[in-house]
């Protein structure tokens, strides 16, 4: 199944740092647009086809609604690492403002956006935070945003309100929340995901794109690959392995020669449920 127009992309996280408003903000964009630019130029260079630009450096995290000073600081910087190349591009703004997203994308030229909370409700440490598929999908149909959504299944950093089945809370993204990509994580930033979890979702949806969101590193990109049609990857791949760092690009190199290995390998028939 292709992704973004590739099999099995690898996407690239450029992590920005603490952008207007926030309390980490050094008081320079320049400084910020220098970052994200030579972040994703390393990731560029070193074989990476897909990047996404995350606020990552805005803690503590608003729960939805950005401010506009922060809205229009991303897009500013969407825009300028749209100006690299034209590699596919998405935009996550924490912590789940997916309206925002999506206007940030619309004016930067991005294709794809990734939303926390899509659907249902959890408890984060921004307190409730509620979906917002209704919004987002009449937003994206009003102003007619060629964008994809990537919704979060079980996100990170997050618990649900109330027990329910996942694989029904799946579905749900996938047909009532109209997700046109799923993704899996582990519990925290840059920690790994569940296999037998991740495969589970897989069986029960076989049709839907699934993707990988946090752990990913050169040394179980193998033992994920056969369930999972893409790789969010960014902490694994900066300097020490902290995600605060800039890219290290041996690193990058390493993983995109292992994404290059595993991809020239015969292909073997995927189970279905």
């Amino acid at each position: 199944m292709e992704l973004l127009g590739q099999q099995k992309p690898l996407v690239g996280v450029v992590h920005l740092l603490a952008l207007p408003g926030a309390p980490g903000f050094a008081g320079s964009m320049d400084r910020v647009i220098q970052r994200a630019l030579a972040d994703a130029t390393a990731y560029l260079k070193c074989g990476i086809e897909a990047l996404i630009v995350e606020n990552y450096g805005d803690a503590p995290y608003l729960a939805d609604a950005l401010p506009p000073e922060t809205i229009a600081a991303m897009a500013v910087v969407v825009r300028e690492v749209r100006s690299l190349g034209a590699v596919p591009l998405g935009v996550n703004a924490l912590r789940s403002d997916g309206l925002g997203a999506l206007a940030i994308a619309q004016a930067s030229g991005a294709q794809f956006i990734r939303v926390n909370v899509l659907a249902g409700a959890v408890l984060t440490d921004q307190g409730v935070i509620q979906g917002c598929a209704a919004r987002l999908l009449r937003l994206r149909r009003a102003i007619q945003a060629d964008v994809a959504i990537w919704a979060d299944l079980r996100v990170k950093h997050a618990s649900p309100l109330a027990a329910r089945d996942p694989l029904d809370e799946a579905h749900d993204l996938r047909h009532r929340a109209l997700a046109d990509a799923l993704i899996v994580t582990g519990s925290r930033t840059g920690a790994e995901v569940d296999r037998a979890f991740l495969r589970a979702c897989r069986e029960a949806l076989p049709e839907a794109p699934w993707v990988v969101g946090s752990g990913v590193a050169a040394a179980n990109l193998a033992s994920l690959w056969e369930l999972a049609d893409g790789f969010i990857v960014g902490t694994s791949l900066k300097c020490e392995g902290r995600t605060d760092a800039p890219v290290d690009p041996e690193r990058v190199r390493h993983l995109v020669r292992m994404h290059g290995e595993l991809s020239r390998r015969p292909k073997t028939r995927r189970r279905r449920a």
